[in-house]
Formats: C-alpha cells, structure tokens, sequence
C-alpha cells in the first residue's frame, strides 16, 4: 500500500525530459560505506546454509551514474485490474492482481478496530506468457481476504499473500505449483500481509505489512509449514529502517538477501502527485537494507516504474528488470542494467 509524504524534488531528481524514458539510477551509499557494503555483499561473507548471491553482487555495483536502457514495452493482451506482484518462471510470468468491486470506505472513526470498509473483490493469479498473453489463471482467498500482494519464486512454488484491503486486518498465505495452478493453504495471520519472500537458505518466509512498516518472519519445517504462525504477531516482527519508500514486492535472490521495489507518492509545490520509486537490497537476517536504489524511470502518465510487481534476473552484463505499473490495460516494461 502506498501513502503520501511530503518530499523535496530538487533532493534526488530532476524529472525533465520525455516521460518513461530511462533516466540515471542513484546509490544512496558512497565513498568507504559503498565499499563496505561491496565487501558484505561478496560470497565469501555472506553465507548461511548456502551460496553467496551473484544477483545481488551485481545489484551492489548500480550507482547514480548506471544507465538504464530499455530493452521492450510489450502490451498485455487483458484486463490486469490492479497488478500487485510478479515472478519469473522460465519464460512465464506470475502476477497477482486485486479486482476491486466495491472499493473500501475510509471510517470517520474508527470502528472494531479498522479504520476502514473491508470492500468486496477477487484475487487474482494470473499466468502470462512472454508476448503478453493470458495462458491461464485462478483465483486466491475467501470472503473480505481477497487482495494479493507481492509474490516470490522459490524454484518450486509461487508464494502467494492475500489479505483484506485494509490495515491491521487478515491474511491468508498460498503456496502455488506452478505447473499445475494448485494452491495449497500454509497459514493464516491477524495482519496485513503485502508480500512475502522465502528464503530458501535458511528456511524462513518473510513478510511486509501494510505500507512495509513491520517486516515479519516466520520458520518453516522440511514440510514446509510454518511452525510459529501462532505466535502474538510483535514476537513476530521488528520495524522497517527504511522509509523513502513502502515496499510492494519482493524476491529472495539468495544468500539471505531480498530485493524489495516500492513507491510513495509525495506532495509537493511543484507535484502534488509526485511518484518516486526505488529497489533494496534486504538483509534478511538483520532485516535492514544493505544497498538503496532510487529508480527515476515514470510511464508516460507519471507512474513509477516500481509500483508494484516487478522481477531481475541477472544476464551475461547487465541486470533485466521487468515492471509493470499500470492497471487494466497494463504493459510489461523491460530495462537493463549495465554492471
């Protein structure tokens, strides 16, 4: 979920020029901290029950001089609604999306704890194939818990959270075969779940909630179920360092380490509609970010490339990234990264 702070343009970007054409990225460490970070980030020092991550080795060496070219905009050929997540398997694409059919009303006073309406919807999982079409799709959740976040792969199964679309509230986690299309139920918990990430290394899944202000975490066994979703919830979470941006979606990229992209939308007296976008790189073991990329690429209405689902995959020279920030009639736009 995304929310408005206030916000300095001249701080970080200037945002002339064409609209969604590439723009530079920004490294918020310089100097002996970039160092430092390029040093923890290597294989050699970051193991825990598995290899260091060579995506993430990559991502550290992004700075405010890496050029972003754009490789495609490919056209989805349906109606996406509102797109939350997205994973990569082989060829295909995963995207999670919300159809709102009765959008939540904001309470004047609280009421039973929410300050808002649950709405009605249906979440979706959609399959997509490279040019954009609709291969296949289900649907995820029950009753007022039917908005999906942000998604993660973890070489098996689709990780899948659904939750009501409002704060404080319910979810519901999935895990979903990707060559099948089953969902199979892993747990339920008393928050708003916006995504969520396995870490594979150590047998953990990790989750954000509502605007990315509590970043949970949970054990799972060789079954692959979660042993403490029982637990009060503040056992369960320790508070976001990082507050430029809410993240939206997340991708365990190895090594104990996450990639989250997100949004906020800033007022400012220039814009009051000012979005601005940006990817950490996530310690999962310490849960505070290790590397910090503002993302100055927009659509042509104005839309941060990061608001929602996105997905990096490392190739022979560069980082590819996929976003795809616009609902309805979204597209699929594909940049490289040169490392």
């Amino acid at each position: 979920m995304v929310e408005n702070r206030s916000f300095s343009r001249r701080n970080f970007l200037k945002a002339g020029g064409a609209a969604g054409t590439a723009l530079l990225g920004a490294s918020f460490l310089t100097g002996s901290a970039a160092s430092e970070v390029r040093a923890a980030a290597s294989p050699a020092s970051r193991r825990a029950g598995g290899s260091g991550s060579p995506l993430a080795d990559s991502f550290v060496r992004l700075t405010r001089r890496t050029q972003w070219q754009q490789v495609a905009v490919v056209p989805v050929g349906f109606r996406t609604y509102h797109p939350q997540g997205m994973a990569k398997v082989k060829d295909r694409f995963f995207v999670s999306s919300v159809e709102v059919i009765v959008r939540p009303e904001v309470y004047e006073q609280p009421i039973d704890g929410y300050d808002r309406s649950p709405g009605e919807g249906v979440g979706h999982l959609f399959e997509v194939g490279p040019d954009g079409t609709l291969l296949r799709q289900i649907t995820l959740g029950e009753g007022t818990i039917y908005h999906p976040g942000g998604i993660d792969y973890d070489g098996e199964y689709v990780w899948v959270p659904v939750a009501e679309y409002r704060p404080d509230s319910h979810s519901i986690i999935y895990r979903v075969n990707p060559k099948t299309l089953e969902a199979t139920e892993v747990f339920r918990f008393p928050d708003h779940i916006g995504g969520i990430v396995h870490n594979t290394d150590a047998g953990t899944l990790h989750g954000v909630s509502w605007g990315s202000r509590r970043l949970y975490r949970w054990t799972l066994n060789d079954s692959l179920e979660v042993t403490d979703a029982d637990r009060p919830p503040e056992e369960l979470y320790t508070l976001n360092k990082e507050h430029y941006i809410d993240y939206q979606d997340c991708q365990y990229v190895g090594g104990n380490m996450a990639l989250c992209s997100g949004v906020v939308i800033y007022n400012t007296p220039e814009d009051p509609d000012l979005h601005f976008g940006g990817i950490d790189l996530v310690d999962l073991r310490t849960d505070t970010p290790a590397w910090q990329i503002p993302v100055t690429l927009w659509t042509e209405s104005g839309l941060a490339m990061t608001l929602n689902p996105f997905f990096v995959e490392k190739r022979s020279g560069v980082l590819r990234f996929y976003f795809m920030p616009e609902d309805d009639n979204s597209r699929l736009f594909v940049y490289d990264a040169v490392v």
